[in-house]
């Protein structure tokens, strides 16, 4: 996913325009509408009043006149986010850019090979403050890592790629394809084992495991998360452990058997069960994995670029590039 602002100048709002004549062909669908005073209270605003509502805030500064409009995209690879997820992550983006109380329309267009949604807004507040647009662009990028969940994931130490997307999926972020894959490699191959940690650990297993409830009270007291993995409807034949205590990942089979965890666990059900996820496997490579349910392989292959799309090219005057296919890493 990747979020990139648009810069043809507009005094008149015309990604309003271009957004609703989506809609009304079926090709776009009104996501959130949001600080838009009186007009939050109508299902079918006219197209003509949310551009007065946002000329009115953008009347504020007289200074600024030939880019007052903030027109930005969010787009995904293919299908890999699907619309409700791209809306959640522009109404977060747009508060990390400082547009969370600007009036603001996301709209999701449907009809290129890529999902992708706009977002329309006004530079100027109500007080007639432009937004800040200082090292925009990289702010964009930086915002989108964080609502992801990426910069968070980063903090932590793993050894796999696979243990990189489970911290994600484990904290309930919605990032599963980080663009910057040779960033992701060189943290993996500066991995070393925290051999004390692992140790520390073991003791703390064996002196928990047999008092009850072990995996709550290793979530709860110590900040410890365990990640079974298992083939639908089979027993677990592994897990992960998410240390959050100190920032680290860890096979579970480094600090403590399967075979003996579960001999004391044997009267709780682990609370997060992976299905068919191979803890050392790559998860773009094809095989039934931890992701297989939300996306093909090629959807989580980064980086990428706004779809080709005809109409945007007319209206906004955009030179598009053709993304070239990226390899798909077997390894």
């Amino acid at each position: 996913m990747i979020a990139h602002i648009l810069e043809k100048p507009s005094m008149t709002f015309a990604g309003v325009r271009y957004n609703t004549d989506k809609m009304d062909l079926n090709r776009g669908e009104l996501m959130l509408k949001a600080n838009f005073g009186a007009l939050q209270g109508l299902n079918h605003p006219r197209p003509q009043d949310l551009i007065n509502y946002l000329l009115m805030i953008s009347s504020q500064n007289t200074r600024v006149k030939k880019n007052t409009q903030f027109h930005a995209v969010i787009s995904a690879s293919g299908r890999n986010y699907d619309k409700h997820e791209l809306t959640k992550t522009a109404e977060m983006w747009l508060k990390e850019m400082g547009y969370g109380n600007q009036p603001y329309l996301v709209v999701f267009h449907k009809d290129t090979n890529n999902n992708h949604v706009h977002m329309v807004s006004s530079r100027i507040d109500k007080n007639g403050i432009q937004i800040n647009r200082d090292f925009e662009r990289d702010r964009a990028l930086k915002s989108i890592d964080k609502v992801l969940g990426y910069t968070f994931a980063l903090q932590y130490r793993f050894s796999t790629i696979a243990q990189f997307y489970m911290i994600l999926e484990n904290s309930g972020l919605l990032g599963r394809d980080y663009r910057d894959k040779d960033k992701l490699q060189r943290k993996i191959d500066k991995y070393v084992p925290d051999r004390e940690r692992i140790e520390a650990l073991k003791t703390l297993f064996n002196s928990e495991k047999y008092k009850g409830d072990f995996i709550r009270v290793m979530k709860e007291t110590y900040n410890v998360d365990l990640i079974f993995h298992s083939s639908e409807g089979k027993k677990p034949y592994g897990y992960t452990v998410i240390d959050h205590r100190t920032k680290q990942v860890f096979k579970g089979s480094e600090i403590l058997s399967l075979k003996l965890l579960l001999e004391s666990c044997a009267n709780h059900t682990p609370p997060l069960i992976a299905p068919d996820f191979r803890e050392d496997s790559h998860p773009y490579d094809g095989e039934p994995g931890y992701y297989s349910e939300y996306t093909s392989v090629e959807g989580l292959i980064g980086p990428i670029i706004i779809a080709d799309d005809v109409d945007d090219q007319q209206v906004l005057g955009m030179k598009r590039r053709r993304m070239k296919k990226a390899r798909v890493n077997t390894r």
